[in-house]
């Protein structure tokens, strides 16, 4: 397995593991919001392959804290592959990520996860990489 930055032509197997996270999407939306990310400096979207075949995903956005010095990156989209799951796959993406983030002078680097029943084993693995449960988040729709 390898883990590298995810080109254009990742696209097409993209979309399927956005759907198993829960955000169906078509062929066209999904290349256009890959070429709009690919292009804005704050993002970089990593894929984790298998023998040509892309088996998860980790997309990162770094920013700057209003309440401490310095920056941070967040996991903003997370999925391995459903088939693909317990083999140490997910683990390498964290640690590729936090790898981005420490490159880009991040000193800290954060993920959100839902609160359903079906998160629960999502949450242990977070937790078994050093990750802390600390807030609630809230979001609202504004169209």
């Amino acid at each position: 397995m390898i883990v590298r930055e995810a080109s254009y032509n990742d696209v097409s197997q993209l979309v399927s593991l956005m759907e198993q996270l829960g955000y169906p999407t078509t062929l066209d939306k999904f290349k256009n919001r890959l070429s709009a990310i690919a292009e804005h400096p704050d993002y970089h979207t990593l894929v984790a392959e298998i023998n040509g075949k892309i088996i998860g995903m980790a997309g990162l956005c770094s920013g700057l804290f209003y309440e401490y010095d310095g920056s941070y990156v967040r996991i903003v989209a997370f999925i391995v592959d459903k088939d693909y799951r317990r083999k140490g796959i997910g683990k390498k993406l964290i640690q590729e990520a936090e790898c981005w983030a420490k490159k880009q002078g991040a000193v800290a680097i954060a993920l959100n996860s839902g609160n359903r029943p079906e998160r629960k084993e999502a949450h242990q693995f977070y937790t078994s990489l050093g990750y802390i449960a600390k807030s609630t988040g809230f979001s609202k729709r504004l169209v």
